[in-house]
C-alpha cells in the first residue's frame, strides 16, 4: 500500500512539475477581482492568491510562480490604491504552485511569513526525513525564497486596517498548512484544505491527512460568520454552504472506506466494487481520480485513523 501511495505521488508531482515546466507564461493574465472590503482575489496559473491592498501597502497571500510576479505586481498597482510593493507574502504551504513567486517578491522588497515546516519544506526540497518520493521530484529552494518570519501556532499582521492572522491546522493538505482570517473583510484564504476542482490532493508524503483536512475545515465552519467569503486553494470563490458540503463528502468517503476495511476488504476490492461511486459523478477528475482520492483516504485511516488532531483555537 505504501509503495503504490508513493507511486502515484511521484507520478502526481511529475504531471504538475512538467505541467508548470511548459506553461507559456507569457500568454498568462492575472485576474483581479474584490471579494470584501481591501481583499481581492487574484487568479493565474497557479493556487488562488488573495490580497489586501490599501494606503499602508499590500499583503499578499501565496504567489503562485516566479514568472509571473512582475505580473502579479501589475495586476496590484493597476487597482489604483497604492503604489506601494508588496509588504508582506504569507504562504499556505509549500507546494511549488503557491510558493513560486517567493524569490522574485523577496528581492523586490517582500517579507516572506510562513508556517516553520514551510521553511523547512523548502530548503529541503520537500522531504524532511520522512522516507517519502513526491519532494524529490522539487529543488530546494533558494535562500532568498525562504520565508525569513516562520511561526508554530499563529502570526498577525496589523494593515490597511485588517488584523491579517495565519493560524496553523496541523496535518491537513499537508504538515505546514496555514488558513489566513481576514476577519474585518469577512474574508477566509483557504490554502488547499479546501478546493473546488473535485476530490482533494492530500499531500501524505508531507503530512498530510484525511482527518486534519477535515478538522481544518471545520475550525473554519466554526469560527467564521456563515455569511464569509472564502477563496478556495484552487477554483472559484465559495461560501460556507459550499464548504459544509465539501466536508460532508470527506466525512462521508472517510466512513464508507471506514466500513469496508473493517469488513476485511482490501483496496484493490475496494476499487473493483467501486465502493465510493456516489461521489465520482461530481468530485472524481483529471487531476484527482476517484481510485487516488481512495488510496489516500485508505493511507489516512490506516496510519492516522479518525484520531481528532488537535485544533488551535
Amino acid at each position: 500500500m505504501r509503495a503504490m501511495m508513493f507511486l502515484s505521488a511521484i507520478l502526481l508531482a511529475a504531471a504538475l512539475h512538467a505541467q508548470a515546466a511548459e506553461t507559456d507564461y507569457d500568454k498568462i493574465e492575472i485576474k483581479v477581482s474584490k471579494v470584501a472590503g481591501s481583499v481581492y482575489l487574484l487568479q493565474g496559473t497557479g493556487g488562488n492568491m488573495a490580497a489586501s491592498v490599501g494606503a499602508d501597502g499590500v499583503i499578499l497571500v501565496d504567489d503562485e510562480f516566479a514568472p509571473l510576479a512582475p505580473k502579479i505586481a501589475a495586476a496590484l498597482k493597476s487597482l489604483g490604491i497604492t503604489d506601494k510593493p508588496v509588504s508582506y507574502v504569507i504562504n499556505t504551504h509549500f507546494h511549488f504552485d503557491h510558493t513560486g513567486g517567493n524569490l522574485p517578491m523577496a528581492n523586490g522588497g517582500s517579507t516572506i511569513i510562513a508556517h516553520d515546516n514551510v521553511r523547512a519544506r523548502l530548503a529541503s526540497g520537500g522531504d524532511m526525513g520522512t522516507g517519502g518520493s513526491i519532494h524529490r521530484t522539487m529543488s530546494a529552494a533558494l535562500p532568498g525564497a525562504l520565508p525569513v518570519i516562520t511561526f508554530d501556532h499563529d502570526v498577525s499582521v496589523h494593515l490597511n486596517g485588517e488584523d491579517v492572522r495565519a493560524l496553523h491546522y496541523p496535518a491537513g493538505h499537508t504538515d505546514g498548512d496555514s488558513i489566513i482570517f481576514f476577519p474585518k473583510a469577512n474574508v477566509v484564504h483557504m490554502g488547499d484544505d479546501y478546493v473546488r476542482y473535485g476530490f482533494p490532493f492530500i499531500d501524505v508524503e508531507a503530512g498530510g491527512s484525511l482527518q486534519g483536512m477535515i478538522n481544518a475545515c471545520e475550525g473554519v465552519i466554526e469560527r467564521v460568520p456563515a455569511e464569509a467569503k472564502l477563496i478556495p486553494g484552487h477554483g472559484e470563490l465559495s461560501t460556507i454552504a459550499e464548504l459544509r458540503e465539501y466536508v460532508q463528502m470527506l466525512k462521508d468517503t472517510r466512513d464508507v472506506v471506514a466500513r469496508t476495511l473493517k469488513a476485511g476488504k482490501t483496496l484493490e476490492q475496494m476499487k473493483k466494487e467501486k465502493v465510493l461511486a456516489r461521489w465520482s459523478a461530481r468530485y472524481s477528475g483529471d487531476f484527482i481520480s476517484t481510485d487516488t482520492y481512495l488510496e489516500t483516504v485508505v493511507y489516512s485511516l490506516q496510519h492516522y485513523g479518525h484520531t481528532p488532531f488537535v485544533r488551535h483555537n
